[in-house]
């Protein structure tokens, strides 16, 4: 545990700047005055938009950048040493390092067209702030026992690329491949303080880089002349050539002479103009009806999505930081992009397979508060867009006859004409979330609300691994006026792990849901009432048990008792979770979750009660029915020995201050979605949590976010 320490004011600006560069981008396509450009009808018959001609833009990226220096051939005084590099991008403080940066600036290019296929060239400048210390493994010199983060640090300031680009356009969108090449510079400062006499030798160097880069992008046509777009790209710069680094000072020193590669990973956000107007074709729901039983068309499904949410928090009392507090001053940036794909084997049997890039981190690396601030903060994040195969699963209805109903094409859903009385079978890769515990009003923090606390019940703990997905097997009976459900999957392998426990027999978990549909005659408005259960074995740790073998001394940590003592246990809780309609354009929501807290959590956050609830109201009365405005409210708390276990300086999967003085942890939530288009959502958020860690002594903390979220 070590003492927080005080943020100088251009940090705080930075930091701010970074939350803001998301929204403000944003923003600027929902507040265009006018469209400066003439449309032009589409082709008859076509279904692409044609984006041929020039174009200008600005990108942003608010902590979405990543640097990594390695460096080779170190030598000090003649002698050849290990190599050092930087961390791993996480921005943790235990890491010395934060490898994520804000880049920004201009662009523009030139496109031309042919059918669908898109080719061109583009230029782009952008200026950053990407500036680290680099953790030294040099050994040998007196500084393997002293603060090693501020030997050696480097700075870059600006990139450029020139890129040739090759799209796919179809209706709105342009998915394209893009590679060329990029520059940028770099300058390191050495610093070696004399450990005997407490001089320091400071020495600076400047490296141009020159190399190639390779990505890919999706950009969206909001207007017939401005486009939203996502762009990532990977830069490698190679090597440089090898340069000096000035002296490590002393009778064991000498002169540095080290070697530096360099590559980056970026992603942008992207608002492009064009002058000369874009031709987008009428929307395909314009065109034709959707018909379930229209042949071979609706065989498949394709969708895809991505969200890009940019939050921070300003300055809270932090009298002292644990391995697992909330870091006062900060700034995150989270972004995802998944492709649904669905294929109608038969009638009544459906294939489904999501791949899904990911990149980001929560604040503080996705720790500090217990029902966390934001659901897109994966715990398995990274600083570099990362490719998983989130679901993968085999779907079979079983119809039972009577009164049948139309399902429309969508995400994991190919259009099909179904029972209403059914069973439904299902085997493979998803998540939980996917078939219980849903409400229509809080349950996607992609379109709704944020705070873990509020699209989930939260004391349950649910078996997934980081990301938040299993494996397992699924089954439900759907009635009219009422559904049943069950779920046998795998848990985590570990507490807190990305790998899913073989052992299936030995342990599992078990989740079952009676889902209740009704219709209150003095509202006229209709309802749902779920009520969950679950049984749980994973390896994990008794809480009292491990507070008694450190109190006894038989172990110097607690933490390493809960490691040793760590065995498979039952978990087991439930919830009950309320939707209600009030009015066409009101909800309601409430959630009550609770465990029996005896054991560490195994795979979802550190909570043993959880009550939530709150309202959502479509935007119909001022003219706007597309946008929605959220409010809610959260308290968490946890067993008496859960909170003593941290009050001995437990770490948790997501909080631990390293001691305690205990409160409940209490949030409040409000969100604005504006419907930009039918595609496009831009969403700002507040949040207010007291006690963050259940910590009385922390806090309170406000949060503040943009989300940008589009969809096809």
């Amino acid at each position: 545990m070590t003492r927080a320490s005080s943020q100088s004011d251009p940090f705080r600006l930075r930091a701010w700047i970074k939350v803001l560069a998301v929204g403000q981008l944003s923003y600027a396509s929902a507040v265009a005055a006018a469209d400066l450009a003439v449309p032009h009808p589409i082709a008859e018959g076509s279904n692409y938009t044609d984006w041929s001609g020039g174009y200008i833009g600005l990108q942003g990226s608010a902590s979405g950048a990543y640097g990594d220096y390695a460096f080779s051939r170190t030598t000090v005084g003649g002698r050849a040493v290990p190599s050092f590099m930087s961390g791993d991008g996480t921005g943790r403080r235990d890491q010395g390092t934060t490898a994520t940066t804000i880049v920004g600036g201009a662009f523009g290019g030139y496109n031309w067209q042919t059918g669908p296929w898109v080719y061109g060239v583009e230029a782009d400048l952008s200026a950053s702030n990407l500036k680290r210390p680099l953790p030294s493994t040099i050994t040998g010199f007196g500084y393997e026992d002293a603060d090693a983060f501020n030997i050696i640090r480097a700075k870059t300031d600006v990139f450029g690329s020139l890129r040739a680009r090759l799209g796919y356009s179809f209706e709105r969108y342009l998915v394209y491949g893009a590679f060329g090449l990029s520059g940028t510079n770099a300058r390191f400062i050495g610093n070696y303080p004399d450990i005997d006499t407490g001089a320091l030798n400071v020495a600076k160097h400047e490296v141009s880089f020159i190399g190639f880069n390779i990505g890919a992008g999706v950009q969206y046509a909001i207007t017939e002349s401005l486009a939203l777009g996502l762009d990532y790209r990977y830069l490698d710069f190679g090597n440089s050539r090898r340069f000096s680094l000035g002296s490590v000072p002393g009778d064991a020193g000498g002169p540095v002479g080290t070697q530096a590669n360099f590559n980056a990973h970026q992603l942008f956000l992207r608002l492009m103009w064009f002058p000369g107007g874009l031709r987008v074709p009428p929307d395909p729901a314009e065109i034709a009806p959707h018909d379930p039983d229209d042949g071979n068309s609706d065989r498949y499904s394709l969708h895809g999505q991505t969200t890009l949410i940019a939050q921070g928090t300003p300055g809270f009392r932090s009298p002292y930081v644990g391995d697992n507090s909330l870091i006062p001053h900060q700034a995150r940036q989270t972004t995802t992009a998944t492709i649904f794909l669905g294929l109608k084997v038969t009638d009544t049997t459906e294939l489904y397979y999501n791949p899904e890039f990911s990149q980001g981190f929560g604040l503080s690396g996705t720790h500090g508060v217990a029902g966390f601030v934001n659901g897109e903060a994966q715990k398995a994040g990274a600083p570099y867009p990362r490719l998983r195969s989130n679901r993968y699963y085999i779907k079979q209805t079983i119809n039972l006859g009577g009164e049948t109903e139309d399902v429309p094409d969508g995400p994991n859903q190919v259009a099909t004409r179904r029972d209403v009385n059914r069973i439904t079978l299902l085997a493979g890769k998803f998540a939980l979330g996917d078939f219980f515990d849903g409400n229509i009003y809080a349950h996607d923090p992609r379109v709704d609300f944020f705070n873990w606390s509020l699209w989930g019940s939260s004391a349950w703990d649910f078996p997934a691994n980081l990301p938040g997905f299993t494996q397992g097997v699924y089954a439900e009976y759907n009635q009219a006026k009422f559904a049943v459900r069950a779920a046998a999957t795998q848990v985590p392998k570990e507490q807190n792990s990305d790998v899913l426990d073989p052992r299936v027999f030995e342990r599992a978990g078990l989740n079952a849901e009676f889902e209740g549909r009704y219709v209150l005659p003095w509202l006229d408005q209709s309802g749902k009432l779920r009520l969950g259960v679950f049984s749980n074995v994973g390896n994990v740790a008794n809480n009292r048990e491990i507070v008694t073998l450190t109190q006894l001394g038989i172990f110097d940590d607690i933490n390493t008792a809960a490691v040793v003592t760590s065995k498979p246990r039952r978990k087991t809780g439930g919830y009950v979770n309320l939707e209600q309609a009030l009015t066409p354009d009101l909800g309601l929501f409430a959630r009550a979750s609770l465990n029996d807290g005896r054991t560490t959590s195994l795979s979802f956050t550190d909570i043993d009660q959880s009550f939530s609830g709150g309202l959502s109201l479509k935007g119909t009365a001022w003219d706007r029915p597309g946008d929605t405005v959220g409010l809610g409210a959260a308290m968490n708390g946890l067993s008496p020995s859960h909170r003593a276990a941290f009050a001995a300086g437990y770490y948790g999967l997501l909080v631990g201050d390293g001691q305690l003085r205990y409160g409940t942890e209490r949030a409040v939530e409000t969100y604005y979605a504006i419907n930009l288009t039918k595609f496009v959502t831009l969403t700002f958020d507040y949040q207010f949590v007291n006690n963050p860690n259940y910590n009385r002594d922390r806090g309170p903390a406000h949060f503040f976010a943009s989300r940008l979220h589009a969809d096809f």
